[in-house]
């Protein structure tokens, strides 16, 4: 139908909001995600009374959202784990390179003081070897002085002049006992200068050795707290491998704890359809058919689906863009049309794009009105001003007007404007959409 009817949707008589029955029965906590299922079937269908009841709690779409964050939490906290792991290998490998040098740098140390030790020692024992031979040029020169002043020492002169018998031993002697005398002041002085020269290298190496030594405990205290430090890391990182291992048994357990909740919601999901096209084939098979009357009052004006909902859309006819102020039901050329509700007939003839029409004024509630478009030439059967009964036979499906084919054109008119009849014929207790 493209003929474009004034003024906005209206709401329902005072009430009636309240006479549409949903009742989900079972105790499905926190059912968002049902009722979304729910939702996409009564996008044409019908909601209405249900009466499906679920033995089995299923996870909500809350539950699984739930179950994702903890997973991901558990995730980032794993990531943030293994960033901390990544910090202590490396400070690991650093600490433990850093004891490698340490301990080396110790052992080079130590190294150089035994060193220093061994040269001390081997100039001590040259210094000592030094005095000994020192001290034995004293005792020859001690030697030689004695044998002099057993000669005659002052009076040396008067035997080598008066006693010719003896001059010769004596000069001979002297002369020995002067190149013996020679000599030893010879060794006496070299062996003074070695002594002194060997106890100068051993102050020297005394010295140096103190110094290395005190150069190798700073070398060794260094090496233990490297390796101190390099014990702590490793302690560390092994301790937080262990963390690792048990939020990786943490995670395994969220995520066989999502998998399952997420299985469970979609069991749910699939139960809550089956329950609501349940539902619905029941509501549609107890839903008044084409012409019966609802507790309500109202009756389905015909048969067939529907084949073109309310709203704005591309008309068929001509391609324009524009409301559609009804909704159209497939039913069959020449089949029956009955009155919705119970009123007058304030309109019954051709009516523009709708061509042969009918308008009919609710008895009660005069603010209501009810249209029927396109019905076949020479199909309607009620005239202006009769008074007609809800469920009564008023005309025949046609296709006049604009139209493509047979089918009902129907209106529910509230104050001069028009609304979707689908949801307020279902709050009046009748499906349009089977």
């Amino acid at each position: 139908m493209a003929l474009v009817n004034g003024g906005t949707a209206r709401h329902s008589q005072p009430g009636s909001n309240g006479r549409v029955r949903r009742r989900v029965g079972g105790r499905i906590r926190h059912w968002v995600s049902a009722f979304a299922v729910l939702s996409m079937l009564a996008s044409g269908s019908i909601i209405g009374s249900t009466s499906a009841a679920f033995a089995t709690s299923y996870p909500s779409y809350a539950d699984v959202q739930n179950a994702r964050r903890s997973e991901s939490a558990k995730k980032a906290e794993i990531d943030i784990l293994n960033q901390l792991l990544a910090t202590l290998q490396s400070t690991v490998d650093s600490t433990t390179a850093g004891a490698v040098v340490k301990g080396a740098a110790a052992q080079a140390a130590q190294q150089k003081y035994d060193e220093a030790a061994a040269k001390a020692v081997k100039l001590k024992l040259q210094a000592d070897d030094a005095q000994a031979r020192a001290d034995r040029s004293k005792q020859e020169a001690g030697q030689l002085a004695a044998r002099l002043v057993r000669s005659g020492g002052s009076d040396l002169s008067s035997t080598l002049f008066f006693n010719s018998s003896e001059s010769k031993s004596l000069l001979s002697e002297l002369g020995l006992a002067s190149m013996v005398k020679d000599q030893s002041a010879g060794i006496y002085e070299k062996a003074i200068q070695n002594q002194n020269v060997a106890r100068a290298l051993t102050d020297q190496a005394d010295v140096a050795k103190e110094a290395l030594k005190a150069l190798a405990g700073e070398a060794e205290k260094a090496a233990k707290a490297a390796a101190d430090a390099a014990l702590a890391a490793s302690a560390a990182l092994t301790e937080q491998q262990a963390h690792q291992v048990q939020l990786t048994a943490q995670l395994a357990i969220l995520v066989t704890n999502t998998n399952q909740t997420e299985a469970d919601f979609a069991i749910g999901v699939e139960v809550a359809r089956q329950a609501a096209a349940a539902a619905l084939a029941a509501q549609l098979a107890a839903a008044p058919r084409a012409g019966q009357i609802s507790t309500e009052g109202w009756a389905r004006p015909a048969g067939g689906h529907i084949s073109s909902p309310y709203g704005y859309r591309i008309d068929p006819y001509n391609g324009s863009y524009a409301l559609h102020a009804g909704t159209d039901l497939a039913a069959g050329c020449g089949t029956p049309i009955y009155a919705a509700h119970s009123g007058t007939v304030v309109l019954a003839g051709p009516y523009g794009g709708y061509g042969n029409y009918i308008r009919i004024q609710n008895d009660g509630d005069g603010s209501y009105e009810t249209a029927y478009g396109h019905i076949v030439n020479g199909g309607i059967l009620v005239g202006i001003g009769q008074s007609v009964q809800v469920g009564q036979n008023i005309a025949r499906v046609g296709s006049t007007g604009m139209s493509t084919g047979c089918h009902l054109h129907f209106e529910i008119h509230h104050n001069g404007g028009t609304q979707d009849p689908v949801p307020f014929m279902r709050s009046m207790g009748v499906e349009l959409a089977n």
